[in-house]
């Protein structure tokens, strides 16, 4: 934002609600604070205080009753004067108290621009800034912990360790490179590589988590699949809680896939119902659904097969026992409310088996207990680790474990120390991107245009 601009933007979002609340930021705001409460610049409003009163446009009409706090730079969230109006959530009333503070001075603020604003006065780091975003996108309890964590600096705090070891594994090796005459203690040539081997360790631990950040992030993907009239699509429905997928003793109901998002446990999880397998569809239609199934199978994360537990287990498509995997793969024998059910056990015994009864709700929570159970063994992290949920995050620390590793090879075989030290400084400033130590003015644009106006 150039100096003396004053933003403003609605911070809720667009629609009928209880309330709404509408932010300025800079220099304008305790001028702005006095003005629409209809009282003189001298007769601001006490800071950090809310304020009952009317909203008073320029041409003297009443707009609304408001509550108003302004914020004195720098104890502010965006580090300028700040102005919080909380209205009645009318769309009309909001547009048109922004209308009077663009006739006031103001301009529209541009996406993530009162986030980017708290990064360039320092009260945020880009890693903590990255995390307003993601805390308002989690899609799951993990996700918005972790996202917690990281609004509250851990992420930064864990770079800031990294890139004070780095400064002094530099500082010992540049010191025998600027002053080689001066009377230095004997280098130990062990331990600078020692040192920069525990670092590219230590970073390399974190960059396993980006799995599992992955997870949290965008959730993870599972695909219904089974015969016709196995049980698919009511398995959907009971997953989600309400009938989403059309149910029928006819076969071959289901002919395209169906996709909703439910939660397991701290997990999102896209899930995915799809046609019915069988070695010939009967006609066009039905072989399009198939070949729609096969490339779901092919891409998701879990694969869910129902298979109905009153008749012979199917003969499944190659495509679909090339994907079936012990630790991605459950198999779900419905139908135990039948008198004709048998246990399918000896059907791909290296999966894990479920009884349950769709129908009835016998063995559903067990189910949803051993789906938890094997996201979190294929994403096995502990809790309390930090977690990379970035992409960019993840690709600066790629470059960060190179060039250490880089280092650690020009140490053990003694070449010049300069060429170690130059593998250094890349990882330094990788390690700087990540908290936005480096001014890369292209790269903050692109990251602040993904967040939302008003944020």
């Amino acid at each position: 934002m150039p100096l003396g601009e004053t933003i403003a933007a609605t911070a809720t979002p667009a629609g009928e609600a209880a309330l709404a609340v509408v932010r300025a930021s800079g220099p304008l705001a305790p001028v702005l604070a006095a003005a629409v409460l209809g009282h003189t610049e001298k007769q601001a409003p006490p800071p950090r205080q809310a304020t009952f009163g009317h909203y008073h446009a320029l041409d003297g009409k009443i707009l609304d009753q408001i509550v108003l706090t302004l914020f004195v730079a720098p104890a502010s969230s965006t580090g300028e004067n700040l102005l919080e109006i909380a209205c009645h959530g009318n769309p009309l009333i909001v547009r048109r108290i922004l209308e009077d503070l663009f006739a006031r001075g103001c301009r529209p603020a541009q996406p993530g621009e009162f986030t980017r604003t708290a990064f360039v006065n320092g009260k945020l780091d880009l890693s903590q800034a990255e995390a307003v975003a993601d805390l308002i996108r989690a899609r799951s309890d993990g996700a918005l912990r972790m996202a917690q964590r990281q609004l509250d600096g851990e992420l930064g705090r864990r770079v800031q360790e990294f890139s004070g070891k780095l400064l002094q594994i530099q500082a010992e090796i540049e010191a025998y490179i600027d002053f080689p005459e001066e009377d230095l203690p004997a280098e130990d040539p062990n331990g600078p590589k020692a040192q920069v081997a525990e670092l590219a360790e230590a970073v390399g631990k974190l960059l396993t988590t980006a799995r599992y950040g992955a997870l949290l992030r965008e959730g993870a993907s599972a695909v219904i699949a089974g015969p016709p009239n196995a049980g698919k699509s009511s398995l959907l429905n009971a997953l989600l809680g309400r009938p989403r997928a059309i149910v029928s003793a006819e076969p071959g109901t289901t002919r395209d896939f169906l996709e909703e998002r439910f939660l397991a446990g701290p997990y999102s999880i896209q899930i995915t119902d799809t046609a019915g397998l069988r070695p010939e569809p009967l006609d066009p239609v039905e072989r399009e659904g198939v070949a729609r199934s096969l490339e779901k199978i092919a891409t998701a994360d879990f694969l869910l097969l129902i298979i109905d537990g009153t008749v012979e287990p199917p003969k499944l498509p190659k495509a679909v026992l090339d994907a079936i995997k012990p630790n991605n793969t459950l198999i779900l024998e419905n139908k135990t409310d039948l008198s004709a059910f048998s246990s399918k056990i000896s059907f791909l015994s290296d999966c894990k088996h479920l009884k349950l009864s769709i129908k009835s709700g016998e063995g559903l929570e067990e189910f949803r207990k051993q789906l938890v159970a094997s996201l979190e063994k294929a994403y096995a992290i502990p809790n309390e680790d930090l977690i990379l949920t970035s992409a960019r995050h993840v690709e600066a620390l790629n470059r960060v474990e190179v060039a250490l590793k880089a280092a650690q090879m020009k140490l053990a075989e003694h070449t010049p120390a300069e060429l170690a030290a130059s593998d250094l400084r890349l990882a330094l400033e990788a390690l700087g991107e990540i908290i936005g130590r480096v001014d890369n003015e292209a790269m903050l644009d692109q990251l602040f245009t993904t967040f939302c106006i008003g944020k």
